[in-house]
């Protein structure tokens, strides 16, 4: 295991070995934990579908609004995400999780949290403002285009050079969110780690381990669009299902000891 620079409380952090089956593994642990509590499951589904479908509904009447109901959206997503963690950390100590500890265990990292979710949606933003330059210096529009207008162009082949570049971008700021989110939330929520620290080390599980990473990475984007067909109603399964896995993936990347050992 490779050790981390202690943080200030003086806990050591070790970045444990993935092995490619690993992700796999986390599926199965999150499917565990989803259908020994279906009730908590379904509620948090159904909450990720809300989103989805209010995302779908702004698309298609307002695209311009469609990148301000994505930051909506990452505001309300790691808290909904936290509750899912507090179910599946309690389970693992062999206490009973709840529906009340879950919807309010942010209360206790709100500073973190906030923090972190700042972060998140300034990246988001700025990934959607390169992305419309990047539209706009290619196709010379004189101004920002709208969501709609910026999906007709990424689909048509013909464009396949705005296409790469495109894709460049997109790539980059998804894998800085991804590398900066995959473990830190979870880490907050067992260690009250801040924010600075979860992200840093979420990032280097990311860099020490970015093949396997990588391979997570593409499970939760193939669930993701399966789950967007039809009317992104299986959200109701995936939305709880990759929530509980991504808890189990944080316990098997990251091993913390130290004075807020638990």
């Amino acid at each position: 295991m490779q050790q981390l620079v202690p943080d200030e409380k003086h806990d050591r952090i070790e970045i444990k070995l993935l092995r490619f089956s690993d992700p796999f593994r986390w599926l199965w642990l999150g499917l565990r934990d989803m259908v020994s509590q279906l009730w908590i499951s379904f509620f948090y589904g159904f909450c990720f579908w809300l989103m989805a479908l209010i995302l779908l509904a702004v698309f298609k009447s307002n695209p311009e609004y469609t990148l301000s109901a994505v930051s909506g959206c990452l505001l309300i997503g790691p808290f909904l995400a936290m509750g899912l963690y507090d179910v599946s950390m309690h389970m693992e100590r062999g206490e009973p999780p709840s529906m009340g500890s879950s919807l309010t265990c942010w209360e206790s990292h709100l500073k973190s949290m906030t923090m972190l979710i700042l972060v998140m949606v300034v990246l988001e933003l700025l990934w959607g403002r390169a992305s419309l330059v990047v539209f706009a210096v290619s196709f010379n529009t004189g101004g920002m285009p709208t969501t709609a207008t910026v999906l007709e162009a990424v689909f048509n082949p013909e464009n396949w050079e705005f296409i790469i570049v495109y894709a460049c971008v997109g790539g980059f700021f998804a894998g800085l969110i991804f590398a900066s989110m995959m473990v830190s939330i979870p880490m907050i929520l067992d260690r009250d780690t801040d924010a600075i620290t979860a992200c840093i080390t979420s990032m280097r599980v990311f860099v020490d381990h970015t093949a396997v990473s990588m391979l997570w990475a593409v499970l939760i984007l193939v669930l993701g669009v399966l789950a967007m067909l039809p009317s992104a109603a299986g959200l109701l399964v995936v939305g709880p299902w990759l929530g509980f896995a991504s808890w189990h993936a944080y316990r098997a990347s990251v091993h913390v000891t130290g004075s807020l050992n638990t």
